[in-house]
């Protein structure tokens, strides 16, 4: 069967995209204009929250918001390691320790109990995403933030769309980051969005982004030292034209899981999607399966190899960071030895991205998934699968 190459994820651009970013060109203001400003406000809107800081990526905007909590040397901040956009590296950035715990087995997600774990006297906030979509346990993980009186800042680098306790992911941080990179279904090449109800947080944000040309003038500026990680007129173009079309797209995404899940029933012993407790929906940011225990990472990579043989790009979900040379080697992470963080290695080693985006069809699904069994029957020797 011959098949055009089938990519991880795909953004999609349409006549709405091209008029606004057209209309930036032709514009005398490439950055911090009237764009922005919209984009900001409007996906603010979309998410519910009352401010949005546009910034260049994920990772920049938690440092930024690190950074304006005032966190940094000396202090620590609980985070799990499992993850795509690993906007945790910005704990790091920010000259803070890393305080590694692990995750909950079936949502990917930080675990409020091994979190609480971890909190010490210099714990100053904790950093839980929204794995692959799935939403984290706000609620216990508000709880802990509060009885230790620490920030909770919201990772939904990965999660666009999904509601927990019939509020949208985005909303329970103190702040929270978005970023819109492949393979967010909002998709710029590059940026993100930080959103909070904070309006004295959403003021040191702004300053802390970037030098603005309103700031010339202000006789506080040099007082800290800003980023320049601001976004520009024609991404912020891109991402509106993106955010308008972002329910019909998530709608769509929804029915090549539809798919997937049809075709998966062909693997023995398949289990079901998760959805915990409170969880009301969940938009997957890609088509995650857990490979079987007989499964190792070298033979999940000889899948990756065989899949691309046929045509289909998938990847490793995740490169968990207490086993990256950095943190292992780092005498600032705590809990980076590879053993004891058990769930998120066990996941670790096994969970395979597949693709997942609104150009795929039914019969690209079929493929995938038929190739999918082949590769693991022939690696895995038979060795389950799940979902």
């Amino acid at each position: 069967m011959e098949i055009d190459a089938i990519s991880l994820y795909e953004p999609e651009c349409g006549e709405r995209e091209l008029q606004l970013v057209n209309a930036v060109l032709q514009s005398t203001r490439w950055g911090d204009g009237p764009m922005l400003e919209s984009f900001e406000h409007a996906f603010a809107g979309w998410v519910g929250r009352r401010h949005a800081v546009a910034v260049g990526s994920g990772t920049l905007g938690t440092w930024i918001a690190l950074r304006a909590l005032g966190i940094g040397p000396g202090d620590e901040v609980v985070c799990a390691t499992h993850s795509w956009h690993q906007v945790a590296q910005a704990i790091t950035l920010a000259g803070a320790t890393p305080v590694f715990a692990d995750i909950n087995y079936w949502t990917g997600s930080l675990s409020p109990e091994k979190a609480a774990l971890k909190i010490t006297p210099q714990t100053r906030a904790i950093l839980a995403g929204n794995t692959n979509g799935h939403p984290a346990d706000w609620r216990a993980l508000r709880a802990l933030a509060a009885e230790h009186g620490v920030a909770l800042i919201e990772d939904s680098s990965e999660a666009l769309g999904s509601r927990y306790l019939g509020q949208t992911v985005g909303t329970f941080g103190d702040v929270s980051v978005f970023d819109f990179s492949q393979p967010s279904a909002l998709c710029t090449g590059e940026g993100g969005m930080l959103v909070t109800d904070d309006d004295a947080l959403v003021h040191e944000l702004r300053y802390l982004r970037q030098r603005r040309l309103s700031d010339r003038h202000s006789v506080s500026v040099g007082s800290r030292v800003p980023l320049q990680a601001g976004m520009s007129e024609l991404t912020a173009a891109l991402g509106l034209a993106q955010l308008a079309g972002l329910d019909e797209r998530l709608a769509a995404r929804k029915q090549v899981e539809v798919w997937y899940h049809q075709q998966m029933q062909s693997f023995e012993g398949v289990k079901p999607p998760y959805l915990a407790e409170n969880v009301d929906e969940v938009h997957w940011m890609l088509y995650v399966v857990h490979l079987g225990k007989r499964f190792t990472a070298s033979a999940r990579a000889q899948m990756i190899d065989d899949l691309r043989a046929c045509g289909i790009e998938a990847a490793a979900y995740s490169h968990p960071l207490h086993q990256q040379h950095h943190y292992m080697e780092a005498s600032g992470a705590i809990g980076h030895q590879r053993g004891l963080l058990r769930d998120t290695d066990r996941i670790g080693d096994r969970a395979l991205a597949l693709p997942l985006h609104t150009q795929l069809d039914a019969t690209q699904v079929q493929y995938i998934v038929t190739t999918l069994k082949d590769t693991a029957t022939n690696v895995g020797a038979g060795a389950a699968i799940y979902l």
